[in-house]
């Protein structure tokens, strides 16, 4: 920073104004200290701007390792030019984050699949940022309570998980709402009451609240709703999607409804997998698994929508480029980022001991070819 004070003619103030508020400085002295800056090789030590104000000008965010390259591979050879196609649910959060971090001066740190315990990788992130956001059930509860101490925390997804962190913030979707609605439509509007659930593992609380909404919309129209999902899978990727749909073509034969006595869509022939027939719809927690049913079904001759539905959960942009195209329920994921960025400001500015803030975002229903609606 002396050096290129210095070279630039300025003080080391104004060299430290130029980077930390560049309005502050006549553009012509901006231009000559940036211009002396390149020239040395100067960069601004984030440390050592951080001992001086006690803030690193970062925030964090900390998920699970989402990745899927069936998922991903599917979106390239769908839309090749549009890098928008490739973006999975936690790309969307992470877009999100980084557009409203950017718009404050933030930077975004980025961890994924950290694990736990006193020397975790967690705490050492947490070291390096102001604020952190972290998706539920990511971060072992002892160890949020210890960074809470010290860094505004957000939980993102799922609702919140024990009296232990009743004191941070909170941002979910309304998985329960949003499965409800799309259930009933299959329901009501479609007439189809031979239905079955895929969900997730039980320690998804997203896809634990899905299945709720889908059987409440099921006792709704009479129908029996089951406490357990007809099946689950462990990880909620395209290929585990595609697995468990040949599992249950496997279990039913393939055969349809239309003319078995389990098929003539009374509350007992709910196709739950006990009757022996193909389901009228399969509903699945997220649209990374309903691809990779769509692909399983046509693989094995079976017709969407005529002989059965597919639905997913979460609007990822490849649901809207698989043939047929996925009816789902589209959550404000980009949405869900920007609002913990706002969230972690807030509470780095003045508002650092209000009272904790629990917000619910809206989702919306996408009716389209997989369910029968729309072009196919």
């Amino acid at each position: 920073m002396y050096d290129v004070a210095e070279r630039s003619g300025v003080s080391i103030a104004t060299v430290s104004r130029v980077y930390r508020n560049p309005d502050s400085v006549r553009e012509t002295t901006r231009e000559r200290v940036l211009a002396a800056a390149r020239e040395l090789g100067y960069v601004p030590s984030g440390n050592a701007r951080g001992l001086a104000s006690r803030s690193t000008g970062v925030l964090g965010l900390c998920f699970p390792d989402y990745s899927d390259p069936d998922t991903e591979n599917e979106a390239a050879a769908a839309d090749a030019d549009d890098d928008h196609a490739f973006m999975l649910y936690s790309d969307q959060i992470i877009r999100g984050m980084e557009r409203a971090a950017r718009r404050h001066g933030y930077a975004l740190l980025i961890a994924a699949s950290l694990k736990g315990g006193p020397e975790s990788q967690v705490a050492k992130v947490a070291g390096r940022v102001d604020g952190f956001a972290v998706l539920a059930r990511t971060v072992p509860t002892e160890d949020l309570d210890v960074i809470s101490r010290r860094l505004p925390i957000v939980m993102l997804a799922g609702p919140r998980e024990n009296d232990e962190l009743d004191h941070l913030d909170h941002i979910e979707v309304a998985n329960a709402d949003g499965q409800r609605e799309l259930t009933r439509h299959l329901i009501e509007d479609h007439g189809l009451r031979r239905l079955v659930f895929i969900g997730g593992a039980r320690t998804s609380p997203d896809a634990e609240a899905r299945f709720r909404g889908y059987q409440e919309a099921c006792r709704a129209a009479g129908l029996p709703a089951h406490e357990e999902p007809d099946m689950r899978t462990e990880m909620m990727t395209q290929a585990e999607g595609e697995r468990a749909t040949d599992a249950l073509l496997d279990r039913t034969g393939g055969k349809s409804g239309d003319g078995g006595e389990s098929g003539d869509g009374g509350e007992s022939g709910k196709g739950d997998l006990r009757d022996g027939t193909l389901p009228e719809a399969m509903i699945f927690a997220n649209d990374q698994m309903a691809v990779g049913a769509l692909h399983a079904l046509e693989r094995r001759g079976v017709r969407v929508p005529d002989d059965v539905a597919v639905t997913g959960f979460d609007g990822i942009p490849l649901s809207r480029l698989v043939r047929p195209a996925l009816t789902t329920v589209r959550q404000p994921m980009r949405r869900l980022g920007e609002e913990a960025v706002e969230l972690l400001v807030r509470r780095l500015g003045k508002e650092r001991d209000d009272e904790p803030v629990s917000m619910m975002l809206p989702v919306t229903v996408a009716r389209r070819a997989s369910c029968g609606c729309g072009e196919r």
